[in-house]
C-alpha cells in the first residue's frame, strides 16, 4: 500500500492554487473554484483541494513534505513572501523541520529525516 493522495479543504481555492504552486507543486486537474489536484515535484503523490463554505474546527491535519535541502527551500520560499511559524530546526525525533500554514490555516511541515524517516533508532521490529 502507498499513500497516494490527500484532500484538504479551502474557502478560497484560487488563493490556495497560487500558494501551492509557489511551493512547487504542479497543477494537474483544474475544476476551479470547487476542486483542484496537484502533483508533488518528486514521486507520484498528489494533493487535492476542495472548496468548502467554512473550514473545519478543532485539531486538523498536518501535511509533511519531504525536502532534502530544507534550509535552501525555506530561504527560497521566504524570498517569495511565504511566512514560517518555525524556521528549520533539528528535532529530538531526528528530523529537521520547518513549519508553516497555507492560506486556509492548514498546517504544513517541510522536513528532512533521511534514513531516520523509516528507520529511526527506536523503530519497532
Amino acid at each position: 500500500m502507498n499513500l497516494n493522495q490527500i484532500t484538504i479543504p479551502s474557502v478560497d481555492v484560487p488563493r490556495a492554487v497560487t500558494f501551492y504552486q509557489t511551493l512547487g507543486l504542479q497543477l494537474i486537474v483544474d475544476a476551479s473554484p470547487r476542486y483542484v489536484r496537484f502533483l508533488c515535484p518528486q514521486g507520484h503523490s498528489t494533493l487535492s483541494i476542495r472548496q468548502v463554505e467554512e473550514l473545519p474546527t478543532g485539531l486538523g491535519i498536518k501535511i509533511c513534505f519531504e525536502c532534502e535541502k530544507i534550509d535552501q527551500e525555506v530561504a527560497r520560499l521566504k524570498a517569495q513572501g511565504i511566512s514560517f511559524t518555525l524556521d528549520p530546526t533539528d528535532q529530538t525525533w531526528l528530523w529537521r523541520e520547518a513549519h508553516l500554514n497555507d492560506p486556509d490555516g492548514n498546517a504544513l511541515i517541510l522536513f528532512w529525516a533521511g534514513e531516520n524517516r523509516v528507520n529511526p533508532p527506536w523503530r519497532a521490529n
